[in-house]
């Protein structure tokens, strides 16, 4: 079996400080996952913006790098959707902000919109690189949904193709599982058993998936089950972060509506404040 989930990538070009950055990002990344690569401008179309993307990426030539420019006038959310649905783009980079005076990143207005809306996978970058920062330790969702399984076998795919050294599969799992009020031995007792009887039998859910994945992309990796009790999207953030994570690996929502905005998704969480890197899988 061979998977090839990415076979193109898109990525929008500003004209900013970080242009040199995004675009050796995503460059590399075509690269690694052999991927053909737009560059999506939103504006007109002129030859000096090419040549100064050409001489950019001149040092890809020897990789054989395939790449497209895109022009097209119109509001820049619109037009990098469209453009990502007419191209049949796999994977869409996007650049996340740095907050004043903290360490923080959060996902700018358009970027935001781009990743609730957008039918195809997201990268958030929150720290880009001209010089290739090793990924090595890669953090993925296993919780229990028709999407994870899918999730965790293109985290293995990733991993080996940016050569991580260990993938951390983290199912959250709800407190109200452990419905037991805590005000004796007896009941400290019976509530320590429910929540290692939950993570035994999500880390035997887990182990089967793992069992399914080519074994191509499973050797050679350090694999770690970590079952979390709290918040959805906020426990594996956190979890992303204390443990220093390269990477953090997601499912897409099933929906975003309205609702879901107002009483924040799980993914919304990872959206607020990120921790690293944050791939979300369609």
């Amino acid at each position: 079996m061979s998977l090839k989930p990415f076979k193109s990538i898109g990525i929008g070009v500003a004209y900013s400080p970080n242009l040199k950055a995004n675009l050796f990002e995503a460059a590399r990344l075509s690269v690694f996952f052999n991927s053909k690569l737009f560059l999506i401008h939103v504006g007109d179309a002129s030859e000096e913006k090419v040549n100064m993307l050409k001489v950019i990426l001149k040092s890809f030539e020897k990789d054989k790098l395939d790449y497209e420019v895109v022009f097209k006038k119109g509001d820049p959310v619109n037009v990098i959707l469209s453009v990502s649905e007419e191209k049949k783009i796999d994977l869409l980079v996007l650049g996340a902000v740095q907050r004043e005076r903290f360490v923080k990143y959060y996902v700018g207005s358009i970027a935001r919109k781009i990743t609730r809306q957008a039918k195809c996978s997201i990268l958030l970058l929150i720290k880009p690189s001209v010089e290739r920062v090793p990924c090595e330790h890669i953090v993925v969702n296993g919780l229990k949904d028709p999407k994870t399984e899918q999730t965790i076998t293109t985290s293995f795919y990733v991993a080996k193709q940016l050569k991580a050294q260990k993938i951390t599969i983290v199912e959250e799992i709800n407190q109200q599982q452990v419905a037991v009020k805590v005000d004796d031995d007896k009941s400290l007792r019976r509530a320590s058993i429910i929540k290692e009887r939950i993570k035994l039998r999500e880390n035997s859910r887990i182990k089967e998936i793992i069992e399914h994945i080519p074994e191509e992309y499973t050797s050679n990796i350090i694999i770690k089950s970590q079952p979390i009790f709290g918040k959805k999207g906020y426990s594996i953030g956190h979890y992303a972060q204390i443990s220093r994570a390269d990477l953090l690996v997601m499912n897409a929502p099933s929906k975003m509506t309205f609702w879901d905005r107002l009483f924040p998704h799980d993914i919304e969480h990872i959206l607020t404040e990120l921790p690293t890197d944050v791939l979300i899988l369609q």
